[in-house]
């Protein structure tokens, strides 16, 4: 039933929970920011006649944009591990169905899969 409960002591559960709600609220702010810089006029920005300086102008919207996405993702992520605290399934390989080493979890708390399920899907193998 509570398979992550296995080797994943409640208080670790917990110590877990809270990171990622912490987490989640660091990469919620991170994010409302940069969408408010890459939305603000060209004027705010510092937009420039010069091609090289509209270059780079745009270069630093397409970074933010980027690293939004990246965020974006990891909200997902931290979503979905927090699903899985209620449901009882934290800490179990949402692919192979093996534990997750506490070292990941600890490291990156939002992993949904052993780094052995992630290198699969990278390779899409699976």
């Amino acid at each position: 039933m509570e398979k992550h409960m296995k080797y994943l002591t409640k208080k670790e559960i917990d110590t877990f929970k809270q990171s990622l709600e912490e987490l989640k609220g660091q990469l919620l702010k991170q994010a409302k920011k940069c969408v408010s810089e890459v939305q603000k006029p060209d004027e705010a920005t510092g937009y420039s006649q010069h091609q090289a300086d509209q270059g780079t102008d745009d270069f630093d919207r397409q970074i933010n944009l980027g690293v939004t996405a990246n965020e974006l993702q990891v909200l997902k992520d931290i979503e979905r591990a927090l699903t899985k605290i209620e449901e009882g399934t934290y800490g179990i390989c949402d692919i192979t169905g093996e534990k997750i080493p506490k070292k990941r979890l600890e490291a990156m708390p939002y992993a949904l899969t052993t780094v052995k399920a992630k290198e699969m899907m990278e390779k899409g193998l699976v």
